[in-house]
């Protein structure tokens, strides 16, 4: 075993050795091409990085980048210099803000996990996690989209129970909802995507297990309890062979949907991450270019996905179905042509959606594109909604189980919900995912009632009215939960003056 002392001796750019997980890596080589930028890694050379490494790499991402060489081995546990963490003031505030949370009880809909988020997570993680594209137009159009849809509930039939259960690909779920994948759990909890995974088996609901999960893929399929259904979302590498090798060993281990993201050749600029980037780094450093020529100016989410294929395309898929025999769902789909042109391919779905908002901006909404693509496949190809052998699914921009239906009544056979579970545990881990799950249960079973609606196959598109959905500009009655929430972007701001010296 190598002791503290041997490894403290390399902590420069000409020889850099880190501990992650108890063992020794160098990574001197590796410094120019980190997608973080080589600050980061200096500040711990020769020593333990462990805290700061766990939050955004899966367990594994050490291991998997850098050849069995630069594996140094174990250190000896008692011999290590411990990085000195010292606590801000700002930091102090936010401990003594999560003491102030209000109890769960109090915590009545998504929104207000949102909000107690916003005041209790790091500004870092804060900033990643509710960031969009540009002006931020489509992730708030995500939400007021829902708005220009009003129901047209049925009386005076016998809703004593109420049955919302459905099925995603053959597959049952208790809800017409699946958690959909988000990167980077563990920036807000140390048991990241974890816990999701956890609360999807208690609540009986489907979990899409990231590509950028914090946690590792199969430490997440290990946490599934027997018979857990769980899909798999899949950002396409450039090296097909580790495309290739990711894909089949998703399926043996289970993964009973791919999810091809489509819409993420090159990453929208999240410029609140961007932000927090140059704040929290020397901008000359964070903007230099490796060999990969990655712009490290841009925040958490361009240093994570710099291996994202941008030459992906429809030849591609014939590729895919010759590799594995799960269902394949591109993810990001944003125009009806599209959509039929996968239905026409043999795909078993689509996600109409834009990312999150987090891309184009100025995409339209997942819920709008559903519209379209209802009225164009049937047209086109003689399809009717929700279809079994072609499945539209919507995500984006839900916080209410009414959000749920009114996709549901159009076609879609689930929504898939990101954000909001995020905040959840962000603010009150485990039990905050249960309680949020548990909101949308109860929201499903009151408003199927005052729908008029026994079961989901009776929310039928009849129930609703979209004549509006198109209509970017026409009012729309305000969502002062979701506006209070929504955090305004910052312009750029003259630097702080360096305090007179004495």
């Amino acid at each position: 075993m190598l002791s503290g002392k041997e490894v403290a001796q390399h902590n420069n750019r000409e020889s850099c050795w880190i501990i992650v997980h108890g063992k020794v890596y160098d990574v001197t080589d590796f410094l120019d091409d980190h997608p973080g930028g080589s600050r980061i890694i200096l500040k711990y050379a020769g020593k333990d990085a462990t805290q700061e490494y766990d939050p955004i790499h899966p367990p594994d991402a050490i291991t998997s980048n850098l050849p069995p060489e630069k594996h140094l081995g174990p250190v000896q546990p008692d011999t290590v210099e411990k990085v000195e963490v010292q606590i801000t003031d700002e930091e102090k505030e936010r401990l003594e803000r999560i003491e102030r949370r209000p109890s769960l009880s109090e915590i009545l809909n998504l929104h207000d996990f949102e909000s107690i988020a916003k005041e209790v997570m790091p500004v870092k993680a804060w900033a990643y996690y509710s960031s969009a594209a540009d002006d931020e137009i489509t992730i708030r159009e995500n939400h007021a989209a829902y708005h220009r849809i009003w129901f047209r509930p049925r009386i005076l039939r016998d809703v004593t129970s109420v049955d919302f259960s459905s099925t995603i690909l053959g597959h049952k779920t208790s809800m017409p909802i699946y958690i959909t994948a988000t990167a980077l759990g563990k920036l807000g909890h140390p048991d990241g995507e974890l816990i999701l995974t956890r609360a999807a088996a208690k609540h009986g609901v489907i979990q899409m297990i990231p590509t950028l999960a914090s946690c590792s893929f199969d430490e997440l399929v290990d946490g599934a309890q027997p018979g857990q259904v769980q899909f798999f979302q899949l950002y396409v590498n450039k090296d097909r062979a580790i495309t290739k090798r990711i894909v089949q060993h998703a399926e043996s281990r289970g993964i009973k949907g791919l999810f091809i993201t489509v819409d993420a050749p090159q990453l929208g600029r999240r410029e609140k991450d961007m932000r927090q980037k140059f704040e929290a780094e020397d901008p000359a450093e964070v903007s230099k270019a490796g060999k990969d020529h990655v712009d490290r100016s841009q925040g958490a989410a361009r240093a994570i996905s710099s291996f994202i294929d941008p030459g992906l395309h429809w030849g591609d898929l014939k590729w895919f179905k010759s590799i594995t025999r799960m269902p394949l769902i591109l993810k990001g789909v944003q125009c009806w042509e599209d959509a039929l042109e996968a239905y026409d391919q043999g795909m078993a779905g689509v996600v109409l959606s834009n990312h999150g908002g987090r891309q184009l901006d100025f995409a339209r909404s997942g819920v709008e594109i559903l519209a379209e693509c209802v009225k164009h496949l049937k047209e086109n190809r003689g399809l009717s909604f929700p279809n079994e052998k072609f499945q539209l699914f919507v995500d984006g921009g839900v916080r209410r189980a009414t959000d749920v239906l009114k996709a549901v009544a159009l076609g879609a056979t689930a929504v898939g919900i990101g954000r909001p579970f995020l905040y959840a545990y962000s603010a009150y881990g485990p039990d905050g995912v249960d309680r949020a799950l548990q909101i949308l249960h109860d929201e499903f079973e009151m408003n199927m009632r005052l729908l008029g609606a026994p079961s989901i196959k009776d929310v039928v598109p009849e129930m609703v009215d979209a004549s509006n959905l198109t209509s970017h500009i026409v009012a729309v009655p305000s969502d002062s939960l979701f506006n209070t929430n929504y955090e305004v972007m910052q312009h750029a701001v003259l630097k702080v003056p360096a305090k007179a010296k004495i």
